[in-house]
């Protein structure tokens, strides 16, 4: 039972509390509301009434006109909303979101909205439309002085000449774009504090440079040959995965030229296939060194000679790495050119002086595998753990896997501290 004090206490609250909470209170609990709920707020009382309209934090999407009963078009309840925000709402939209999977070809609606997001200091802008057709940008959106951060998913871009570019833009993602490499470059080069660069180009095959002195992060599925990193001094981190590509157009001297303060490098080739014309041969190492610790390989096939190249070309070139992810996935164990380039006297000239953790994913325990930890053992002096994912291991015969690993306990080891750890963790790429 409440004590007297405390009955006494609650009866001299203010009968409408929800009225008389601060403005700024107000604003935090609406940011934290679905944008359907914020607007509902306005039947709570005549102070919450319009407060909604005051919000700088917009998000819409489906869940906004998507009804058990869909008896109007999308567009038309979707045209409505905005409709209501453009007259109702008042002050700066500092952040604004817009998810959709339906659009005509043409909406004046959006491009109504964008004009008004380009006159109320927009910083942050995220617009994912359908990727069934590719909708025109709005050139009013090269207009946005204040923004620091810009999505787009699934546009075609036509900036006009005028553009001077983004001066405060701190992130920039373009995925599903149609844009001309020499008006991509331009839009990047334009964007003097850029930190944190992603692009989606898979149907863009010419050759893009990337001016970036400020970048930071580079995300990039593509064509990899097509990248080049021209100017980058503060780049640190760098994810690639690539697809459809020539084995002799795939020059990573060219791709990292500039990369000297890389530290993390996610290489995926799982959608990739590489080919190559008779008799080529891949580098054996970069002509030069680069400063990777932690390099992340996930889906290498050791089956796959080209793929296979090319990861140990840049394993030889990181001469200060720490960590090794690999995601193994060897299906066969009878090719020779696999095991020759996997043989300890191929990395005479190579020592991993400071490797010190090294994880395996999927090990089944065929011959390129064995081969491969074989070379890694024997080549790491500072090497701590080496951790091994037994899951696809586990499917064969006890006595294959004694085996296994009584052949693996018997390796070579440079560092008398390497431990060799088998571990079922359900896999996933630590990437950081």
């Amino acid at each position: 039972m409440m004590p007297p004090k405390e009955r006494k206490r609650c009866r001299s609250l203010p009968l409408d509390v929800l009225s008389n909470l601060p403005d700024n209170v107000i604003d935090i609990i609406l940011m934290c509301l679905p944008c359907k709920d914020a607007v509902r707020t306005s039947i709570l009382s005549m102070k919450w009434r319009y407060h909604w309209c005051r919000l700088t934090e917009l998000t819409l999407d489906e869940s906004l006109w998507e009804t058990q009963k869909d008896l109007q078009n999308p567009t038309v309840k979707f045209t409505k909303i905005i409709y209501q925000l453009l007259s109702l709402h008042e002050g700066p939209i500092t952040k604004f979101t817009l998810k959709i999977d339906f659009l005509k070809e043409s909406c004046p609606t959006i491009d109504n909205f964008i004009c008004f997001l380009s006159r109320n200091d927009i910083q942050d802008l995220v617009l994912h439309l359908p990727w069934r057709k590719l909708y025109k940008l709005p050139s009013s959106l090269f207009t946005c002085s204040q923004l620091r951060h810009l999505n787009l998913h699934y546009f075609s871009i036509h900036h006009p000449s005028t553009f001077q570019g983004f001066d405060k833009l701190i992130s920039l993602e373009l995925c599903g774009v149609t844009i001309s490499s020499e008006l991509l470059e331009s839009l990047i080069s334009h964007c003097p504090l850029l930190e944190q660069l992603v692009l989606d180009t898979a149907g863009n095959s010419n050759k893009i440079e990337i001016y970036g002195p400020m970048l930071r992060s580079f995300d990039f599925k593509g064509d990899i040959s097509s990248i080049c990193l021209k100017n980058v001094p503060r780049l640190v981190k760098v994810y690639l995965a690539g697809y459809y590509m020539r084995a002799e157009d795939l020059d990573f001297a060219k791709v990292f030229e500039s990369c000297f303060a890389l530290e993390h490098l996610l290489l995926n080739f799982f959608n990739s296939e590489i080919f190559a014309e008779e008799g080529y041969e891949a580098p054996t190492r970069l002509p030069f060194d680069l400063s990777v610790k932690r390099f992340y390989l996930p889906h290498i096939y050791l089956v796959d000679a080209y793929k296979l190249s090319y990861a140990l070309c840049l394993i030889r070139s990181f001469r200060y790495l720490e960590y090794l992810e690999i995601q193994v996935d060897s299906e066969a164990e009878d090719d020779d050119g696999i095991l020759e380039s996997l043989e300890l006297e191929r990395f005479l000239d190579v020592t991993f002086n400071h490797l010190r953790e090294v994880k395996l994913d999927c090990f089944g325990g065929t011959t390129p595998e064995m081969q491969l930890i074989k070379l890694l053992l024997a080549k790491s002096p500072m090497l701590v753990r080496m951790l091994i994912d037994r899951r696809c291991l586990d499917h064969e015969p006890l006595d294959t896997r004694l085996k296994i690993f009584a052949e693996v306990s018997n390796f070579s080891r440079a560092s008398p501290k390497a431990e060799v750890v088998y571990d079922i963790s359900k896999y996933q790429i630590t990437y950081i």
